[in-house]
């Protein structure tokens, strides 16, 4: 990694991230409404950890973009449950949430006690 990459970041990542930011601006009302809810609920409850980085919201705008095209509803969308399809569109990026890990950790620490390890 280079001097200027630690100091600013991936320029890459950044030029996808505001391609993705006008994507969602030229949206339709509805259609955008809902990209930017379900991108900020997926930023609060841990898309910093996904592996996917950009791609994640990319994929959102493809979808939303799709529908849009296909004048499919929002509701049609995500259901009756728009936290449970954040949640499981977000589950196929390899979350790594705060949350995920205090899990994985609790397994491993009752494991740990189970073999009487300290």
């Amino acid at each position: 990694m280079s001097f200027i990459d630690k100091l600013v970041g991936d320029l890459g990542e950044k030029k996808r991230w505001k391609q993705y930011k006008a994507r969602v601006a030229a949206m339709p009302a509805p259609y955008r409404t809902a990209v930017e809810g379900l991108e900020r609920y997926m930023m609060i409850a841990g898309a910093q950890g996904y592996d996917a980085s950009v791609q994640i919201w990319e994929d959102l705008a493809d979808l939303f973009e799709q529908a849009a095209a296909d004048g499919t509803a929002v509701r049609d969308v995500v259901g009756d449950d728009p936290v449970a399809f954040a949640d499981d569109f977000a589950a196929n990026y390899g979350s790594k949430d705060w949350r995920t890990k205090e899990r994985q950790r609790l397994v491993e620490t009752i494991e740990r006690a189970e073999r009487g390890e300290a």
